[in-house]
């Protein structure tokens, strides 16, 4: 059973007068297995957070229907057993991190004792616990974007979804909250996820759906989407140059066009955060 199954799902808004309706979403379908990180993309006003909305119940659709968790979309059964950060954080700013994370454990029933112990894992996982007994109103936009991320979880979620969650955070807090959603992941949670930051969408997702205008214009396993059949490469270790010489001379009695050779790179981000790693180890062993 898919965890959100959507069927020729519609949303409509009233547009300008005698210029007709607006439509936001239009006959979307929509699968997501468990245990799979989902990624909608699409530009901006594409439907993603209308989409988002009609899936959680907190915006009616037009046409169609929604079922989640095996629930229709809304549902109490389904909302208890979901967790959602939206687009923008919005929480109670004369709030600690703490308090906020408790406060919720108390919407959801959660015992006392639990509350303390998901709150101080959590904050943990987040790299909050700093921060934990200050006000929320001295958080910047990514510290706030990760209490938000943990007040999704406290309810221990079977389906997380998140509209942008690495909006606001710098390097090291996103390559956390993507560790934190492969470790989720991998013990059985389900993510749906928005994100304008590809890279991001190609280091956690397994499937994506790219959305314009409302439409569905491509679907798929992100693996498959991004292989490229028309070509092959090999990795090896470093080579000397009459190495090298024999191997390009093999290819090219085999017939293998070589179109290029050159070490592998890595990525701006695992290159920010060595070098950042090594400063900070440098720094320490200087004090």
């Amino acid at each position: 059973m898919s965890i959100v199954e959507a069927h020729a799902l519609r949303r409509e808004f009233r547009g300008p007068v005698r210029s007709g309706p607006v439509i936001a979403v239009q006959s979307l379908d929509l699968g997501i297995e468990p245990g799979r990180v989902f990624g909608l993309l699409g530009p901006n006003g594409s439907g993603k957070t209308t989409t988002i909305l009609m899936l959680l119940g907190l915006l009616p659709p037009t046409s169609g229907d929604a079922r989640v968790l095996g629930h229709p979309a809304g549902a109490r059964e389904a909302r208890q057993r979901t967790g959602f950060l939206p687009e923008e954080t919005r929480l109670y700013e004369f709030l600690t991190g703490a308090e906020t994370l408790d406060f919720v454990g108390r919407l959801f029933g959660i015992p006392r004792a639990e509350r303390r112990r998901r709150a101080d894992m959590l904050l943990e996982k987040t790299r909050m616990s700093e921060a934990r007994d200050r006000k929320l109103a001295t958080y910047s936009k990514g510290m706030a974007r990760r209490i938000g991320l943990a007040q999704a979880l406290m309810s221990e979620p079977d389906l997380l979804v998140l509209d942008e969650p690495t909006s606001g955070l710098d390097p090291v807090g996103n390559r956390g909250v993507k560790d934190l959603l492969d470790e989720l992941s991998c013990k059985g949670t389900t993510i749906l996820t928005t994100s304008h930051i590809l890279g991001d969408v190609a280091d956690v997702c397994d499937d994506i759906l790219i959305l314009h205008r409302g439409r569905a214009i491509l679907r798929g396993e992100v693996k498959s989407l991004l292989a490229d059949a028309e070509r092959l490469s090999w990795e090896t270790d470093t080579v000397d140059d009459a190495q090298r010489t024999r191997i390009e001379e093999a290819l090219r009695v085999a017939g293998v066009a070589l179109h290029e050779v050159k070490p592998p790179s890595t990525t701006l981000e695992r290159l920010f955060l060595d070098v950042l790693a090594k400063e900070l180890d440098e720094s320490g062993a200087a004090t």
